[in-house]
């Protein structure tokens, strides 16, 4: 690590008061031009703490920048993973209060809700499957505690700001279905994502790693590195497999998973 705890525990304390306040910081990579992966992952340990103190229960995981278009744009070859926490959740077909994100974008997910705990560096697919209980059509609401562009320099956001907050983690909404992961093929579930009835987004489960169920080895065996692993009862938001999409006042999301199921999703 680069970064002193102080320093860390300070940028996790301006990352906590930008999302209470509903107003962006500046480029973490900016202030620190020494920090790493490393760093990064400590800022967001101590966000993550923060806000346990403050109340919130962690509810599960999300894997992040799993298309190689992402990665591409970060200049990374790696995903990246945040913590779920349950003020999190909103409800299939409800809306999203006004004000209560910064910039919020929508991506579409396959859902894995854990029966059975899952740790170490080496879980293989088959554990996986075995582990989960059921998998669900989902849709993540992003958002960004740091600013995308610093307007003086023109930087933009690198791994390092994206993972120290939180990975991005704003929402999660669940569809309504339930299904047996060994019942599809997740490399080819896909679906038609929908804003004010307008088609903004296709995409298919392959589009994640190859394979959603890859984002969750990578999950488990980076975990084991820290120390951590996934628990009984957990989500893990496996990756999104289409490109993030605005979502403005009034505006209106319709997730079509084909037989897999639905989401909707409105914002006030």
């Amino acid at each position: 690590m680069n970064l002193s705890k102080q320093q860390i525990q300070t940028a996790a304390e301006d990352l906590f008061a930008a999302e209470s306040n509903r107003k962006q910081i500046g480029l973490l990579s900016l202030r620190f031009p020494g920090m790493n992966m490393d760093d990064a992952y400590g800022v967001q340990d101590a966000l993550v703490r923060t806000r346990r103190e403050a109340g919130g229960k962690s509810v599960g995981w999300k894997i992040g920048l799993t298309s190689k278009a992402m990665q591409d744009a970060l200049k990374i070859n790696i995903p990246d993973s945040g913590i779920l926490f349950d003020d999190m959740l909103f409800a299939d077909e409800g809306t999203v209060p006004e004000g209560r994100f910064i910039q919020p974008r929508v991506e579409a997910e396959i859902a894995f809700v854990m029966k059975q705990g899952l740790s170490g560096p080496t879980v293989t697919r088959e554990e996986v499957l075995a582990a989960t209980d059921y998998v669900a059509p989902s849709l993540e609401i992003l958002d960004t505690r740091i600013l995308r562009q610093d307007p003086d320099t023109g930087q933009v956001r690198t791994i390092v700001d994206t993972i120290a907050d939180n990975a991005a983690n704003a929402g999660l909404v669940l569809g309504k279905a339930r299904h047996d992961p060994k019942q599809f093929d997740l490399r080819r579930v896909g679906a038609i994502v929908m804003r004010n009835d307008e088609v903004e987004e296709t995409g298919l489960g392959a589009g994640v790693l190859n394979d959603p169920v890859a984002g969750i080895i990578w999950l488990v065996a980076r975990l084991a590195a820290y120390g951590q692993s996934i628990k009984p009862g957990e989500i893990v938001l496996s990756g999104s497999f289409i490109r993030p999409i605005e979502a403005r006042p009034g505006d209106a999301f319709f997730a079509d998973f084909g037989p897999f199921g639905t989401v909707t999703q409105n914002f006030a």
